[in-house]
C-alpha cells in the first residue's frame, strides 16, 4: 500500500529525532559518568592530602597496632574505604575487612603503581566485598623511599545510583520534549500534506474535464502562490480546451466539406485521420487504426507513398483504386514523419475525356472521306474555271487542304494519347533521320533565303524508339521553325548528355512572347491566329510533339525572345 505524504514527512522526522535523541542521551550518559568519576577522583585526592599526614603520624608515634581503629573511625565518618598496605603488599589495616583475611595487594594495579612512587588508579570489581569500586593508591614516603601505600576506595554503586536517577530524569525530560516535538511535527506535516491532498484531488477533477475546479486560496506563503498559479492554470486550460474543441469541430467540418478523399498516414503506415469522402472511396473502412495497405489495396498508391516517404518530398501521380482513377497528392510532414494524402476522383473527367477523344476520332474518320472528295472536285474545278471563278475554286482547295491537315493531326494526336498504343521500337540513327527531314524543307527554306544546318556529335549512339514518331516530331518542329523564320538559319543539333540524347531545334525567327510560352503545347493554341491561318497552321503540331516526347519518356522545354528566335530542347533516354 502506498504511504501518504503525511506519514512520509512525519515518519522521516520521527526517525531523525529518535536517532538524534538516542545518540545524544548515550553520549550524555557516558560524559556525565566520566565527569562524575573524575570528580570523585579529585575528592579522594583531597581526602588523601588530609589523611596522609595523620596516618604517617599514627604509624610513627603510636605504632602499627593503633592504626586500624583510627582508619575504621575515619572510614565510618567519610563512608570511604581506607586500606594501609606495607611495601611487600600485605594489608596492615582496612576500614571494612580484617587484614589477616585479605590477600596480598602487591600486584593490584593501583597498589603496584603507588609502590612505584606514582598515584595509582583503577575501577574494577573487588574480590573481597564483591562489588565494583573506584580505587586510588597513594605512596607514603619516608626519608625519600616508599614506606607503604594509602589506598582510598569508594563503591561505584553509589555513582551508578546517582546516574540512574539522573538518567530517569533525562529520559522523562526527553520523553516530554519528544511528545511536544511530535505534536509540532503532526501539525507541521498536516499543514503540508493537507493542501497537497487538496491539490491532488483538484488536479484529478481537472484531468477528468472539470475545469471549474479550484483550490482554496486560504493558504499562506508559497502554498498560497501555488494555489493562485494552479487556479490560473486551470482557467488557461479551460480556455485552451474550448479553443482546441472549437478548432477540432472546425477541422471536422472542413474535412467533411472536402469532396476529395483525405487521409493522414503516420510513420508506422497507419491511417490516423480520414474524412467522409475517403471512407466513401474505400467503403468498408474497419474501426480503429489500420495500415493503409489494409484498406487501400492499390500497388500504385503504395508505390507513391513509398517514394514520398523515402525522398521526404511531395509526390503526385495517378493511382487506380478499385474501379476508379484518382489523382493522388502526397505531402510529407517532416516534423511528425507523416503523410497527408488527397485523392481526387478522375473517373468522370477521364470518361468525359474519353468521350471527347472518341467523338474527335469518329468525326475525323467521317470527315476524311468527304474532305478528300471535296478536294478532288475543287482541283477539277480549279483546272477548268477561269478568272474570278478560278480564285473561288482555289480558296476551296486551300481550305480543304487545311481541314485535311487538321483531321490528320487530330487522328495522330488521338493515337498518341491512346493508352497502350503500340510503338514500333527499334534502334534509330537520329543523324540520318534529321538529314532526311531537313531535305524535305530544303526547297522551301531556299525560296525564303533561310539556311538549314545540322550539327551532330561524333560517335552518336543510336536511339531506341519509334522512327515514324521521331520523324513526325522533327517534321513538326522544323516545319514551324521554317514557317516562322523570314531570314537567318534553322539549326538542328544532336548531342549526348549522361544517358540521354539532347536534340536542339533553333531558329532566328520572330520568337514567342513570355506569356504564350506556357500554353504553346496545348492543342489548337496559336500565338498569332492571323499569321497561322495565312501559313496554314492547325495549332496541333506542338501538342503532337509533346505527346511523342512523353511516349518516349523524355522531356521538352522551350526558350524564346521576341525578334531573336526560338529554341526547342528535347531530352530522350537512349533506351
Amino acid at each position: 500500500m502506498r504511504k501518504s505524504l503525511f506519514w512520509k514527512i512525519f515518519g522521516g522526522y520521527l526517525i531523525i529525532i529518535a536517532l538524534f535523541g538516542a545518540v545524544l542521551l548515550g553520549l550524555s550518559f557516558k560524559t556525565i559518568r566520566t565527569a562524575y568519576v573524575e570528580d570523585q577522583v579529585l575528592h579522594l585526592k583531597g581526602l588523601n592530602e588530609v589523611l596522609m599526614a595523620r596516618v604517617m603520624t599514627v604509624l610513627k608515634d603510636e605504632g602499627p597496632g593503633n592504626i586500624e581503629p583510627f582508619i575504621k573511625d575515619i572510614g565510618k565518618r567519610t563512608k570511604i574505604r581506607i586500606t594501609v598496605i606495607r611495601p611487600d603488599g600485605t594489608v596492615l589495616a582496612d576500614s571494612e575487612e580484617v587484614p589477616e583475611r585479605m590477600d596480598s595487594h602487591q600486584y593490584r594495579p593501583e597498589v603496584f603503581q603507588a609502590l612505584q612512587g606514582q598515584t595509582g588508579r583503577s575501577v574494577r570489581r573487588s574480590s573481597t566485598v564483591r562489588a565494583d569500586m573506584l580505587y586510588m593508591g597513594f605512596p607514603m614516603f619516608e626519608e625519600g623511599r616508599v614506606a607503604g601505600v594509602l589506598r582510598l576506595s569508594m563503591f561505584m554503586k553509589d555513582i551508578d545510583a546517582l546516574l540512574s536517577s539522573l538518567q530517569r530524569r533525562m529520559f522523562q525530560t526527553a520523553a516530554a520534549i519528544l511528545v511536544l516535538v511530535l505534536l509540532v511535527m503532526i501539525v507541521f506535516s498536516r499543514s503540508i500534506s493537507r493542501p497537497i491532498r487538496e491539490f491532488i484531488t483538484t488536479s484529478r477533477r481537472v484531468a477528468g474535464g472539470d475545469f471549474d475546479a479550484k483550490v482554496s486560496l486560504g493558504h499562506r506563503g508559497e502554498m498560497g502562490d501555488f494555489a493562485r498559479s494552479f487556479n490560473a492554470m486551470t482557467g488557461d486550460l479551460k480556455t485552451m480546451f474550448l479553443e482546441t474543441r472549437r478548432r477540432t469541430e472546425e477541422l471536422d467540418s472542413i474535412l467533411s466539406a472536402i469532396h476529395d478523399g483525405l487521409l493522414v498516414i503516420d510513420a508506422k503506415d497507419e491511417v490516423v485521420l480520414s474524412n467522409e469522402a475517403f471512407r466513401g472511396i474505400v467503403q468498408d473502412l474497419p474501426p480503429g487504426r489500420r495500415f493503409f495497405w489494409e484498406v487501400l489495396r492499390s500497388p500504385s498508391f503504395a508505390e507513391l507513398v513509398r517514394e514520398a516517404r523515402e525522398s521526404r518530398t511531395n509526390r503526385t501521380g495517378e493511382v487506380r483504386i478499385k474501379d476508379g482513377q484518382f489523382l493522388c497528392n502526397a505531402v510529407f510532414l517532416p516534423m511528425q514523419e507523416r503523410l497527408v494524402v488527397t485523392l481526387h476522383d478522375l473517373s468522370e473527367a477521364r470518361n468525359v475525356e474519353r468521350m471527347k477523344k472518341d467523338f474527335v476520332l469518329n468525326v475525323s474518320h467521317e470527315l476524311r472521306t468527304p474532305l478528300t472528295a471535296i478536294k478532288g472536285f475543287a482541283e477539277t474545278l480549279e483546272g477548268r474555271l477561269e478568272g474570278e471563278d478560278k480564285g473561288y475554286a482555289s480558296i476551296i482547295h486551300r481550305n480543304t487542304d487545311r481541314l485535311i491537315r487538321v483531321v490528320q493531326d487530330l487522328l495522330s494526336l488521338a493515337q498518341l494519347e491512346e493508352k497502350g498504343a503500340s510503338m514500333e521500337i527499334e534502334k534509330t540513327d537520329l543523324k540520318l533521320l534529321a538529314e532526311n527531314v531537313l531535305k524535305l524543307f530544303g526547297n522551301r527554306a531556299a525560296d525564303k533565303g533561310v539556311g538549314l544546318e545540322l550539327k551532330a556529335e561524333e560517335g552518336l549512339l543510336p536511339l531506341e524508339g519509334d522512327p515514324f514518331q521521331l520523324e513526325q516530331m522533327l517534321v513538326n518542329l522544323i516545319d514551324n521553325a521554317v514557317k516562322y523564320t523570314e531570314k537567318g538559319t534553322v539549326a538542328v543539333s544532336l548531342a549526348t548528355k549522361d544517358r540521354d540524347i539532347v536534340i536542339d531545334v533553333r531558329d532566328t525567327g520572330i520568337g514567342i512572347s513570355e506569356e504564350h510560352l506556357t500554353h504553346i503545347f496545348e492543342r489548337f493554341y496559336v500565338v498569332d491566329k492571323s499569321r497561322s491561318r495565312k501559313l496554314g497552321g492547325t495549332g496541333l503540331g506542338l501538342s503532337i510533339v509533346k505527346h511523342i516526347v512523353l511516349a518516349h519518356r523524355g522531356k521538352i522545354s522551350v526558350r524564346s525572345r521576341l525578334g531573336e528566335g526560338t529554341t526547342f530542347t528535347i531530352e530522350l533516354p537512349l533506351k
